[in-house]
């Protein structure tokens, strides 16, 4: 089957927020890593007992205004849900606050939506509206690495910063496409496969025999390719029994899942996300393929409870959000998780009151955290000025409330960080994670249990030596 354009359909990064992963350790710099430059600080918090995502307080006039560049509409609208309640819960902390010292004086912060309904041409109509009527800071994005290409290249052409929190395309940042005023502060395609084969050759040291099965377009190569990549790296005795690639949207995985049966395949390596990601492991079950599925996808905890504590449990998930067992290490990260999930509990009204939403944890949480670096770097900066914040924002690093650290590469404006393996157990073996009452994060469905730390070290985001700004330097920058 020919690989679908990638200009085509919304790139994976549309569903990466579904993970519900756990807060971590007590602040500690991570090896190699280092200090960080700036941490979020759970007790410089405004309050946010009346945070309302339905009913948002937006701030206007001069203001720190930044664009969510997002599918808002469409059939891929649910995502641009998630961006948004990140984006408001940020917002919203920040100007209880006060607002940012920059440019001189304090300002608060304006969320503004720029809905580019997964279509190219509105994608770069609306991103141009934010910059030359909005007068936006920051294009923020997005779902789908071909609209985040579009946000990097206005952002290029008007010299404004743009963040990408949640696209993955590797290329996004190499010598072709890359801009000064573009930061990948996601993980990567690249960064995923080679952390899941080092989970399994290095740390697991189990299954020899898998199979990849992902969709027939540019990601789903780019995932299988990492993948490979990583065995041949981490995991030579690994093998390869079997490799397919399927139309998006699909509704019968039978005749794969036959293939795999027949394979001797001992693991599913797959990059599927929503809906083939739970149509794939519910037909797996139904047909009673029990093994083990290595994801970053197979996580959203609606379809989970679906398919039951029996069919999750083994899920091996992939997250850029998790950190080291238990859970919670300090009073302060029980006080940030208490204050999402009891407003969940309390006010929060659909679409914000499913499952989905409960823990504000995984890639929610990624989103979020990242957006406060974003924050971070411009209040250090004193500036809203791109040519200050981009010469703060190369080489900083920053620690999130659960105390990972992200470290910005200065040539090519990708993240470092350590990423982490978490097996999904029952509900009554999910409390080595969660770690406070009541000792589960589901109790209808597996989830986070054991996780196991991938080093940044050993999963650096690939680095273009034709991008001049990184010839003749090694993976770390330097």
């Amino acid at each position: 089957m020919k690989p679908i354009g990638k200009g085509i359909f919304v790139v994976v990064a549309i569903f990466s927020f579904f993970s519900v992963t756990a807060f971590g350790p007590s602040p500690v710099a991570a090896a190699g890593l280092g200090k960080p430059n700036a941490v979020f600080d759970v007790n410089k918090m405004g309050d946010m007992s009346d945070f309302d995502p339905n009913n948002p307080v937006i701030p206007t006039g001069d203001t720190i205004k930044i664009a969510i560049v997002a599918s808002h509409s469409g059939p891929a609208a649910q995502v641009g849900q998630i961006y948004w309640i990140c984006a408001l819960w940020v917002a919203h902390d920040i100007n209880k606050r006060g607002g940012v010292f920059v440019d001189g004086k304090k300002k608060l912060v304006e969320m503004i939506k720029a809905d580019h309904m997964s279509k190219p041409d509105q994608g770069k109509k609306i991103c141009e509206r934010m910059v030359l009527q909005e007068k936006v800071h920051v294009l923020w994005g997005t779902d789908g690495s071909n609209m985040m290409k579009v946000i990097n290249e206005t952002a290029n052409k008007y010299k404004v910063i743009a963040q990408n929190a949640a696209a993955l395309a590797d290329d996004l940042q190499d010598a072709t496409n890359f801009s000064r005023y573009a930061f990948m502060s996601s993980f990567s395609t690249e960064q995923i496969g080679r952390g899941l084969a080092y989970y399994y050759g290095q740390i697991r040291k189990k299954e020899k025999k898998f199979y990849i099965l992902c969709q027939d377009y540019m990601f789903g190569h780019d995932m299988a390719e990492g993948f490979k990549k990583g065995l041949k790296e981490y995991y030579p005795q690994g093998e390869i029994v079997g490799e397919d690639y399927h139309k998006l949207f699909l509704t019968d995985f039978a005749p794969y899942l036959t293939k795999i049966k027949a394979s001797g395949a001992e693991v599913i390596y797959t990059g599927d996300w929503i809906p083939d990601a739970a149509n794939l492991l519910k037909q797996a079950r139904q047909m009673g393929v029990t093994l083990p599925v290595a994801n970053i996808f197979v996580e959203e905890p609606n379809f989970l409870h679906e398919v039951g504590v029996e069919g999750t449990k083994g899920l091996v998930h992939l997250s850029q959000y998790g950190v080291e067992n238990p859970a919670f290490k300090t009073p302060e990260q029980i006080k940030y998780y208490k204050t999402w999930n009891n407003l969940w509990k309390t006010k929060w009204q659909a679409p914000f009151n499913t499952r989905l939403y409960e823990h504000g944890t995984g890639n929610i949480g990624s989103y979020i955290m990242q957006t406060y670096w974003l924050l971070s770097v411009m209040e250090r900066a004193k500036s809203t000025d791109p040519e200050k914040i981009i010469k703060l924002w190369e080489g900083d690093s920053y620690q999130f409330v659960t105390g990972k650290i992200l470290k910005m590469r200065a040539c090519d404006h990708k993240a470092i960080q350590d990423l982490h393996v978490e097996i999904f157990v029952p509900p009554e073996e999910q409390k080595v994670s969660m770690n406070i009452p009541p000792y589960y994060w589901f109790k209808g469905c597996s989830n986070v249990g054991p996780t196991f730390t991938i080093p940044a070290e050993k999963v650096l985001p690939l680095m273009d030596q034709n991008l001049d700004r990184c010839k003749g330097k090694n993976a770390w920058g330097n």
